[in-house]
């Protein structure tokens, strides 16, 4: 890399000032003490002095100074630094200081978060081996035992099959939501934004989940008898899903006789406010912070056991937020959990 040089005179010039102020106060206390002083002497020495000595330090700052900073800049180009590199040298030693001290800042930043990610990325592997891994070894032990036998028994042939294909399944399930969360992520997934009545789709998928929910008792319901339509704008089939993901996780953490209570408010002139309510187990502090993380589970055994993938709030999150929207969660351990998200509402 080629670097030009944006000489800085400053420290020269001040040394020398400096200089010529000693020398011309050491000689003119000589020449006042001899009874012989001379102020047009006095003169000539201080100006003479300053530019020799601003020459003489210029000269050996720049060869032994500025050259050592150029050799810094050089070797900080090998980093492919574009805060620093890229910049026109200074030698000016404050704007110096404060470059290297915003680079050194610069860098610290970027390991932290190179560390952070490769946390993630060990934590992501672990979970992504773990969900894997379980149906993986179901389907394995049960094709291994048919293989072993079990196959000429009708009865059992037949029983050990379908739990291989519920394996199977949930393996399907698993790398769908993957490729779903990978597409949002990398934000490869396109939107096909329509205006539709939210209240309707909430209907439907309460009529999707009814057998679910009836399983516990759960009553699904709207918080009032809504009127009229409300239209919103968004990606229909994605909110569908949104709305399920959340409706299944109420009745999947939800108590007993519970209920999954629904609300539409309007927000701010061109935004609505969903709430998605229950009276469920909640979900503590600790936990809170970390529940849209992917594979993320609260309660690691019973959730489990109650299937799903562990992907379905990260998903959520990021359909609403690639629908430049917000999403909340405010909740109270054995009390039950409220998630909200905004939508635009469509001009109807």
């Amino acid at each position: 890399m080629t670097t030009r040089i944006k000489k800085s005179y400053r420290f020269a010039l001040r040394s020398a000032i400096l200089i010529s102020f000693l020398l011309s106060l050491v000689l003119g206390v000589f020449l006042w003490n001899r009874g012989a002083m001379d102020w047009s002497l006095l003169v000539v020495v201080a100006l003479t002095s300053s530019l020799l000595s601003f020459f003489v330090v210029q000269l050996r700052v720049e060869k032994f100074i500025y050259r050592k900073i150029e050799r810094i800049y050089n070797d900080v180009a090998l980093l492919e630094s574009t805060s620093l590199a890229s910049k026109t040298i200074t030698t000016d030693m404050r704007t110096l200081t404060d470059e290297i001290e915003k680079f050194a800042k610069d860098k610290k930043i970027e390991i932290d978060t190179l560390k952070i990610r490769e946390e993630y990325r060990k934590d992501f592997l672990g979970n992504v081996s773990h969900e894997l891994k379980t149906p993986l070894f179901t389907v394995q032990g049960y094709i291994l035992t048919l293989l072993d036998g079990a196959m000429d028994d009708k009865s059992l042939r037949k029983k050990y099959l379908q739990r291989a294909g519920k394996g199977v399944e949930r393996l399907i399930y698993i790398v769908k939501d993957l490729d779903l969360i990978t597409k949002l992520e990398v934000g490869d997934l396109n939107l096909e934004i329509e205006d539709f009545n939210i209240l309707e789709l909430f209907q439907n998928v309460f009529d999707l989940l009814e057998m679910k929910a009836a399983k516990k008792n759960i009553t699904l319901t709207f918080d009032m008898d809504y009127k009229n339509p409300i239209y919103v704008k968004g990606d229909k089939e994605k909110i569908q899903q949104v709305i399920t993901n959340l409706l299944v996780n109420s009745i999947k953490y939800g108590q007993q006789n519970g209920t999954t209570e629904v609300s539409v408010e309007n927000l701010i002139k061109n935004k609505v406010i969903i709430r998605v309510t229950d009276n469920g187990e909640g979900i503590s502090k600790q936990n809170l912070a970390r529940i849209f993380e992917r594979f993320y589970r609260v309660d690691k055994s019973g959730s489990r056991a109650e299937g799903g993938s562990g992907l379905g709030l990260a998903i959520v999150k990021h359909i609403i937020e690639a629908h430049n929207e917000k999403i909340y969660v405010e909740s109270v351990l054995d009390i039950g959990s409220e998630f909200s998200f905004t939508l635009e509402k469509a001009n109807k």
